[in-house]
């Protein structure tokens, strides 16, 4: 069974939680709901809605239709997960930031080989990674 990294049921009152900690569960729940967001816009362009080239899902390429798939699922799975402040969240939300990355820089003919993509999500993932390093020193972890 999976422990949560941090969860607000673990303290008995919102005191015990330190500042570092507490930053570290805002910035999970703001990359959950950007999550949230991400999965739902991949959703809407599967099902036809916003897609701004006007085209069906199915007669898109069969590589863009499965980066499509796999971003709506992990996307949405890693904002209950982020939410939660559990430890599968955090896993599959960096799961789906690198691979992200990975698709951006070397396959661009999947999304459009974007570089801003690439360079927030590096940023993002080394907040993750510098928030949790300060909540464990704060937790003596």
């Amino acid at each position: 069974m999976s422990e949560p990294i941090i969860s607000a049921h673990s303290y008995k009152t919102s005191a015990d939680i330190g500042p570092w900690t507490r930053r570290l569960i805002l910035f999970l729940r703001a990359m959950a709901a950007l999550s949230m967001l991400k999965g739902l816009l991949h959703w809407s362009v599967v099902i036809g809605i916003g897609d701004p080239t006007g085209t069906a899902f199915d007669q898109k390429e069969q590589a863009w239709q499965a980066a499509t798939i796999f971003f709506a699922v992990l996307d949405l799975v890693a904002a209950v997960g982020l939410w939660l402040a559990a430890t599968w969240g955090g896993v599959i939300w960096l799961t789906a930031m690198i691979s992200m990355i990975v698709i951006e820089l070397f396959f661009p003919q999947v999304f459009g080989g974007s570089t801003w993509i690439p360079a927030l999500s590096f940023l993002l993932i080394s907040a993750y990674v510098v928030l949790a390093m300060l909540a464990g020193r704060e937790r003596g972890e």
